[in-house]
């Protein structure tokens, strides 16, 4: 039997739907249902809850970055071995960038593989109203069915009293609502939620989350209203493997790699090890090329600093083969990192430039990126599709060459960036597939 499928989305961020995404995913997997869980758009954040949530890895699926085939090849890869995906959305259901279609909209999922979508509605504040603002998301695209609703920030069992009837006028079944009071609120910082591995309690956290969705909603009508998935598997990587054994590094400052990069290695006949930078760790010597992720190296300047192993272990590494740094693996390959504190702290030195944390400013969005030069990421003008998300700022550009030239998501020219030197390259920009 086909796995089945639906989408999580609300009118804006802020909505509750990563709590109501784990307080379902649980408490599906605790009724013995198969259950994953898939992230629309760019995101390294959310899905290491969901992966708590449901004891298996999330994919990303990003209708602006990937191209139809790897799209469908992803959607299909998240859904293996599960009953029921469940894709929560980013933002609003129909914000994006770009024409429908291949505008990172989790609409244009919804359109594309004919999945239903389960509005995450809050109501604090309101009434009846709910049902008006609801009723626009009906119909509103072609191709995009609203399968229910989910009340969330209820004030009151007469609160919900009174929206009910009025979302039964417009033909909307509520399939479960939540209490303000209710509200399981999980700890952020500045690229939003704190990462699942740094939240000590989340375990408490999610059965909470799981007892309310079993109190709270109609978990039958929710599976009844998913749709088979028909996607099938890719066999194409995202990107190339930088090398045939691949020196990744991973920990509490290197957390930000997509998953679906590094199965497309595999798939692709790569080896990756792992190596920790806080632990005092340089990259395997076996290896032929090394990736340093992001993550918050902001938040480890010292113990980094101090890593004279790893930061001479990496500079040897870079003697001979590729090393590559996305965001704060870019910041580590500089020079310095100064935090938001305002201390300064060494950094590895096979870049140039020093960024900070001190002035933030926030970068954030799509970016088409063509590569300058060969390097890891491939042969000089290759295209790339991926998306900045950092409020570090470069202080000091140096004097390395510059690495790829920039557009935004409509095609703006936004300039050159980034940074490369002899086998060492980085910049700003989270990869997530090869233009097709």
């Amino acid at each position: 039997m086909r796995p089945t499928g639906l989408i999580l989305a609300a009118p804006r961020s802020g909505s509750g739907k990563t709590t109501v995404t784990l307080g379902l995913a649980a408490a599906l997997r605790r009724r013995g249902h198969a259950v994953a869980v898939a992230k629309s758009g760019p995101d390294y954040i959310d899905p290491a809850f969901h992966a708590a949530a449901t004891g298996r890895p999330t994919l990303n699926l990003d209708s602006w970055a990937m191209g139809p085939d790897q799209l469908d090849g992803q959607l299909a890869e998240a859904a293996d071995g599960a009953e029921i995906l469940l894709i929560e959305a980013s933002m609003g259901l129909f914000d994006g960038a770009g024409p429908a279609g291949r505008a990172g909209r989790a609409a244009d999922l919804a359109a594309r593989f004919g999945l239903p979508v389960v509005l995450v509605l809050d109501v604090s504040g309101q009434s009846q109203t709910a049902a008006a603002g609801a009723r626009g998301f009906i119909g509103f695209e072609p191709g995009v069915t609203i399968a229910g609703a989910i009340l969330n920030r209820l004030g009151s069992a007469k609160h919900e009293a009174g929206i009910r009837p009025a979302m039964e006028a417009i033909g909307l079944p509520v399939l479960g609502s939540l209490l303000r009071a209710q509200a399981i609120t999980l700890p952020e910082r500045h690229l939003g939620l704190v990462q699942a591995e740094e939240t000590d309690d989340l375990a408490v956290r999610i059965a909470a989350l799981a007892d309310l969705a079993e109190a709270r909603f109609d978990l039958d009508a929710i599976l009844a209203a998913a749709k088979p998935i028909t996607a099938e598997p890719g066999k194409q990587p995202a990107i190339r493997p930088p090398g045939q054994r691949i020196a990744v590094a991973r920990d509490a400052a290197f957390t930000f790699v997509y998953p679906h990069l590094l199965a497309g290695w595999r798939r692709a006949g790569a080896e990756i090890s792992f190596f920790s930078p806080l632990a005092d760790q340089a990259p395997e010597e076996k290896a032929d090329a090394c990736w340093l992720p992001g993550g918050y190296p902001e938040l480890h300047g010292s113990a980094l600093a101090a890593a004279r192993r790893f930061k001479a272990g990496l500079r040897a590494f870079a003697d001979t083969r590729p090393v590559h740094g996305e965001c704060g693996g870019y910041m580590v390959l500089g020079a310095t990192l100064t935090d938001a504190s305002g201390q300064t702290h060494e950094m590895v030195r096979l870049l140039t430039h020093a960024t900070s944390f001190a002035a933030r400013k926030m970068h954030l969005g799509y970016r088409r990126a063509t590569l300058l030069a060969d390097g890891a990421l491939g042969p000089a003008g290759s295209r790339l599709r991926g998306h900045e998300f950092h409020y570090a700022t470069v202080s000091d550009p140096g004097s390395d060459a510059a690495f790829v030239q920039l557009e935004d998501a409509m095609g703006l020219a936004l300039g050159s960036a980034g940074s490369r030197l002899g086998r060492v390259s980085g910049s700003f920009f989270h990869l997530i597939a090869q233009e097709e």
